[in-house]
């Protein structure tokens, strides 16, 4: 006969209702109490045994250890900053009702450092590496260009585009390939003037017109053109060392100049003073309102004069030999007032900047082949860049603060300079010899290139003084080929 079990062993140890204690099955009736069956609280008591593999069970529930939990980086306990504030009554009924009466008490500050040292857990850190898109570059220069202002910003301008390809080639025959001649000159009425052998021949932009200007005879050679400010006369330079001044609109020879003892291969105006430098190494200063040749000399070269560049202001002349000296003059001294000799081969290439008083810059020849900038007030280098190539010209553009060069040997380039980082603006290439002669249009944004191949070749390049917009890039198709004369 069974033996029924204690009644303190009947009724559940928990008080719930009778419908959720059947639920959990709390009560032994019917589950066949014996031997192989321990009671309720016999099972409850005992630790749970560890399953063998073969009979593992898998659960969706996964209660941690809750000893181990760095449970103050949650702020589920209190904050060590602040344990007075935060111990309240219901702060501790909650803790106690969660984890029991034996949870952990607020700690101090340096038991909370210690026991969580990673109190960064799940904290939002801005992340100041380089953006990684496109969008993120943009908001980025947005917030540089505000300064974190509300204020939108004016938006970058584009790298200009400067046409690759000349819009118009000319033939020149006979255009000479020789290094220390200044054989083109572009007048401010848009008139090209151009030496070729013995001849003058001028060129009208406006109309494409070509007329001769003058022929000097079997005996004697072109060395040098120049046009006066006002574009009505024309100054020639000759191999027999004469200067001689040309009426343009009547074709007329209105003066004939000696003084020089052979050739004469570079000229330079001011406002009224016309300057020649020659061969015989000397400078010669010519006032067409006397009656004599020339009113001073100026010595300083030990050899060939072939740069002469007056300032915009008419206060300072600028002159370069092939002794690679580069001076520079005014009228009040027979002496140069500065004497540059950084440069290593002849300077013909000068050019003052119509944007900085005092600011000249000069290139090199062919062992030198740099670019240098000068302060003329005392006399210091601003910069040197190694262009690389043999410096023929210089040229500076008046309506943006750039300059272009032209090269010799060995690259015949043409390169487009931006003042005064001296980043490359644009390359052009198409001469097949040295890139010896340079002019500017009366408007500044075109250039003529010419060299020993005997062509002449026309080169947009320069934005427009009111617009500043990119210049159209006129491509192959429009090419013009045609004799200047």
């Amino acid at each position: 006969m069974a033996v029924a079990a204690p009644a303190s062993d009947a009724k559940p140890r928990l008080n719930v209702p009778p419908s959720m204690a059947a639920a959990l099955r709390l009560d032994p009736v019917g589950l066949g109490a014996g031997p192989s069956m321990p009671s309720p609280s016999r099972r409850l008591a005992e630790p749970p045994k560890t399953p063998s593999p073969s009979k593992t069970t898998y659960s969706d529930r996964f209660i941690p250890c809750r000893s181990s939990s760095r449970l103050q980086n949650f702020a589920l306990i209190d904050s060590p900053l602040s344990p007075a504030k935060d111990d309240t009554p219901y702060s501790r009924l909650l803790r106690a009702e969660l984890f029991g009466p034996d949870s952990p008490k607020p700690t101090t500050a340096t038991s909370a450092a210690s026991a969580s040292p990673n109190t960064n857990l799940f904290r939002f850190k801005k992340d100041h590496s380089a953006p990684t898109s496109p969008f993120a570059k943009a908001a980025a220069a947005h917030h540089d260009c505000t300064g974190g202002s509300g204020d939108a910003p004016s938006p970058q301008k584009p790298p200009r585009k400067v046409p690759k390809t000349p819009h118009k080639v000319l033939d020149a025959p006979s255009l000479q390939d020789d290094f220390y001649l200044n054989l083109v000159d572009w007048s401010s009425q848009n008139v090209l003037a151009v030496g070729l052998g013995t001849c003058v021949y001028l060129w009208s932009a406006s109309n494409s017109k070509v007329t001769k200007l003058c022929d000097l005879g079997p005996r004697d050679s072109v060395c040098a053109v120049h046009w006066s400010r006002e574009g009505s006369y024309l100054s020639i330079g000759t191999g027999l060392g004469d200067v001689q001044i040309w009426d343009s609109s009547r074709c007329k020879r209105i003066r004939n100049m000696g003084g020089h003892q052979t050739r004469t291969g570079v000229l330079a105006w001011s406002s009224c003073i016309l300057s020649s430098g020659s061969r015989d190494k000397n400078i010669l200063q010519h006032d067409i309102r006397v009656p004599n040749d020339y009113i001073s000399k100026f010595s300083g070269h030990r050899s060939e004069v072939c740069g002469l560049e007056w300032s915009h202001d008419d206060r300072e002349l600028a002159s370069g030999g092939n002794d690679n000296q580069l001076l520079v003059w005014n009228q009040r001294s027979q002496q140069p007032v500065l004497r540059l000799t950084e440069h290593t081969a002849a300077v013909k290439a000068i050019a003052w900047s119509p944007h900085q008083q005092g600011l000249l810059a000069s290139g090199g020849g062919t062992a030198d082949r740099c670019i240098r900038f000068w302060n003329t007030a005392n006399g210091n280098v601003l910069n040197s860049i190694d262009t690389g190539s043999q410096v023929c010209n210089l040229a500076w553009c008046k309506n943006v603060n750039e300059l272009v060069s032209t090269h010799g040997y060995s690259q015949n380039q043409i390169m487009v300079w931006k003042y005064p980082s001296m980043s490359k603006v644009a390359t052009l290439t198409g001469h097949t010899m040295r890139v010896l002669y340079l002019a500017s249009s009366p408007d500044g944004q075109t250039i003529v290139t010419g060299a020993g191949d005997e062509t002449l070749r026309f080169w947009n390049i320069f934005p427009s003084v009111r617009t500043q917009t990119p210049v159209r890039d006129i491509g192959l198709s429009s090419f013009s080929r045609s004799h200047i004369r």
